[in-house]
């Protein structure tokens, strides 16, 4: 299955990815308050920039081109103050995208490897 647009990527893999942080926070608090923080840090864009550099070089050549692609698509006006990471958050979250739909082993064996670096308790 392929798809030609990368935020087509992007929007599955940011389902994927909030999926993900809920599913290894949801145990660490019964406070909702402090559980919606703790969420709402982790799918952030910086957070998600942070986690693009932490994966990249378990990518492929044709997984790294993905990730160049979407880091280049145009970004909407509102997100314009804060371009860099909104680009690396746009490539995170088309790369989760696209091993989700292509690859989803390989996509366990990064986001084990995710969870075991940030994760811990």
């Amino acid at each position: 299955m392929v798809i030609t647009n990368l935020r087509n990527y992007a929007h599955i893999g940011d389902a994927v990815w909030e999926l993900f942080v809920r599913e290894h926070t949801v145990f660490l608090t019964q406070n909702m308050n402090t559980l919606h923080k703790i969420t709402t840090e982790k799918v952030k864009c910086s957070y998600q920039a942070k986690m693009l550099e932490f994966i990249t070089d378990k990518l492929t050549e044709e997984e790294q081109d993905i990730v160049r692609r979407a880091r280049n698509c145009p970004i909407p006006v509102a997100r314009r103050n804060n371009q860099a990471e909104y680009r690396l958050s746009t490539a995170f979250e088309s790369i989760i995208g696209y091993l989700y739909l292509t690859n989803k082993s390989k996509l366990n064996e990064i986001l084990e490897d995710i969870k075991t670096e940030f994760f811990s308790e």
